[in-house]
């Protein structure tokens, strides 16, 4: 019975001292969401675009500092003509065009500073006949820290042309919304 009891004790201990390690939010989860959502986008027999920004996704999946600079993004006029995205490219593929997704993985990296980057690889140009790149992969890394108890994306980087650090989009989103 004395064993139960320090046994016991010592995981109340570690409870008390970690409580985020047992329970903590799993930083794949929103991504692979907006991953889902986003292969479905680039199917072959796409019905319904999904917008990976709408408001309850946005209140859901992103942090509030991500949602109040796509918000302040989407009221500037100029931001896009049909009025549905402060964007007139996927954000995720990095382009206007793209293939059905092929080769998908995601794979999270170790929380640092509490951010947990979720690396996103796939190939989005392998239908596009004589594209000098078609099998190249797209990497895109998610941001993804911990709000009100839940893993929520704080920022998407895309990387750019070789070379180039990748692009932020909250980075983006502020200039937009600056009309720059």
């Amino acid at each position: 019975m004395k064993k139960i009891a320090v046994l016991f004790a010592g995981l109340i201990a570690a409870v008390s001292v970690a409580p985020g390690l047992l329970f903590a939010a799993d930083a794949t989860e929103p991504v692979k969401e907006i991953m889902k959502d986003t292969q479905k986008n680039w199917a072959s027999d796409v019905s319904d675009w999904i917008d990976i920004f709408e408001e309850s996704m946005l209140g859901r999946l992103y942090s509030k500092d991500f949602g109040d600079k796509y918000k302040a993004a989407a009221q500037n006029p100029a931001a896009d003509e049909d009025g549905i995205s402060p964007f007139d490219y996927d954000v995720i593929v990095n382009g206007q065009d793209a293939c059905p997704l092929q080769d998908l993985s995601i794979e999270s990296g170790q929380p640092a500073n509490g951010t947990t980057e979720v690396t996103v690889k796939f190939k989005a140009t392998t239908c596009m006949e004589g594209a000098p790149n078609k099998d190249d992969f797209t990497i895109v890394r998610f941001e993804v820290i911990e709000e009100n108890g839940k893993s929520v994306i704080d920022d998407i980087m895309v990387q750019g042309e070789e070379g180039q650090r990748p692009s932020s989009l909250k980075e983006s989103m502020v200039l937009i919304a600056k009309g720059q």
